[in-house]
């Protein structure tokens, strides 16, 4: 059964870690309820929520992409780039245990989730504020008794590559071209962004549905027509956290 590991929003989550915005208000009920709309949208998808230890503590502990990356083979558990959010990893240790063989990323390194990108077996993780070349070295190590190869691909303009790009299909993706470089895969087809929405690169596909935020609405029309039905929803106030639709997720199939 496809299982979603998230998490419980902080009360500090106005506190967040930031990089590319100016500090906004955060509407901590409001954030709460668009969270549970989210696990909502990922049940329809077919996922099983699975909820890991609540950290009212740690401001960021609601974007849990950060703090592992799933593969079939094994789970690899991040050393997160923001001091502050280090903490974050052991609860969701705790629970990956449950399903895969756990291997962990250490100082000097650091990694955010949400800079690896997956496609087959060919792995991309951004070289970002937060994910540093000795994480994507050890992060190699790992994943090279089973056949994968790791690349790291440069990230200036946004937080994390996955803040850039989606993958759609297998051979599609959906690239900002404005902070990632198309070039960099050549063995794929892919579309662009619509250039009144940067961010709505990050989406969530599965079989014929997709995830969108309301806030991209050209996104939705595009995704439309590629064949998928859209689920929509409201992300306004995660969105002033730095935060995308992935970031609030583990997803295990």
């Amino acid at each position: 059964m496809p299982t979603a590991l998230t998490r419980a929003i902080s009360p500090l989550l106005g506190e967040c870690e930031l990089t590319h915005l100016h500090r906004a208000e955060i509407d901590i009920k409001k954030a709460q309820k668009q969270h549970g709309d989210y696990e909502k949208a990922l049940e329809k998808m077919g996922y099983t929520i699975r909820r890991v230890a609540d950290a009212p503590h740690l401001p960021d502990g609601v974007f849990i992409e950060d703090t592992a990356v799933v593969f079939p083979e094994l789970s690899i558990i991040t050393r997160p780039g923001a001091e502050s959010r280090r903490p974050e990893t052991e609860s969701v240790a705790v629970v990956l245990s449950k399903y895969r063989n756990l291997k962990t990323i250490t100082y000097p390194g650091t990694l955010d989730g949400g800079d690896v990108l997956t496609l087959g077996n060919q792995v991309f993780i951004g070289i970002s504020k937060r994910t540093n070349s000795e994480a994507i070295q050890q992060f190699s190590d790992f994943l090279k008794p089973y056949g994968y190869s790791v690349k790291g691909v440069p990230v200036t303009k946004c937080l994390h590559l996955k803040t850039a790009i989606a993958v759609i299909e297998d051979d599609l993706l959906l690239i900002n071209p404005e902070w990632i470089d198309e070039s960099l895969f050549p063995s794929h087809q892919y579309d662009f962004v619509h250039t009144t929405e940067p961010y709505g690169a990050n989406v969530i596909c599965k079989d014929n549905l997709a995830l969108c935020p309301k806030a991209f609405p050209k996104t939705a029309d595009w995704l439309r027509k590629k064949g998928y039905d859209v689920i929509l929803i409201d992300q306004s106030e995660m969105a002033k956290a730095e935060a995308g639709l992935t970031c609030s997720s583990i997803l295990i199939d």
